[in-house]
């Protein structure tokens, strides 16, 4: 069983990555869209029901139908896990943001919950994966320790693909409290402002 550690952890997050990053930026647009008209999110959230509520790995045979090759084929499939996620989450965070007033700190919060729902399932997309047809990665180590019947090399594979799960979301967690801050700031500042 030949893995380096590193080099699978870099594999794993690289793959995340590459589909997580488009997927949220036209998720979090279209979900915006879809959010901001009342009609449009009621018509769309059932119709996004339908693609959102299939399992992403079941994805994987038509991507590598279509592709022919593994890392485009995954690429894609982690790109549709986070996409629907995205949108769906993101629209109805635009909801609760109009109908609390435009209450900004409502938004960073929906927003970035669509954000850490997004990567909960691209993360659990590209184990999955990588346990099917990955020749490296976190989930292919698993799947190796598994064959090889090393239960050592599996629970530090487990550890390892939860303590970057937990720093992901602890990330995306960060962000939103600084960024909530920050517009709090600014929010004071204006008030300030204006009262001179």
């Amino acid at each position: 069983m030949e893995h380096n550690i590193f080099l699978d952890v870099l594999s794993s997050l690289q793959r995340l990555f590459v589909g997580y990053i488009p997927a949220a930026i036209l998720g979090g647009f279209i979900g915006y869209l879809i959010g901001i008209n009342g009609t449009i999110y009621q018509i769309c959230r059932r119709i996004f029901q339908i693609p959102h509520s299939v399992p992403p790995i079941a994805l994987l045979p038509i991507a590598l139908i279509l592709f022919q090759e593994t890392e485009a084929a995954t690429a894609i499939v982690i790109f549709s896990a986070s996409l629907w996620s995205m949108i769906v989450n993101t629209a109805i965070g635009m909801r609760h943001f109009y109908r609390q007033s435009n209450h900004f700190r409502a938004a960073i919060f929906h927003t970035f919950h669509a954000l850490k729902v997004s990567i909960w399932v691209a993360w659990f997309t590209v184990i999955a994966v990588e346990m099917l047809v990955g020749t490296k990665g976190l989930g292919s180590l698993v799947w190796d320790a598994y064959k090889a019947g090393n239960v050592n090399y599996i629970i530090q594979s487990i550890i390892y693909i939860g303590v970057i799960g937990c720093l992901l979301d602890q990330l995306l967690d960060l962000s939103g409290y600084l960024l909530v801050q920050f517009v709090s700031a600014g929010k004071k500042s204006a008030q300030e402002n204006n009262k001179k």
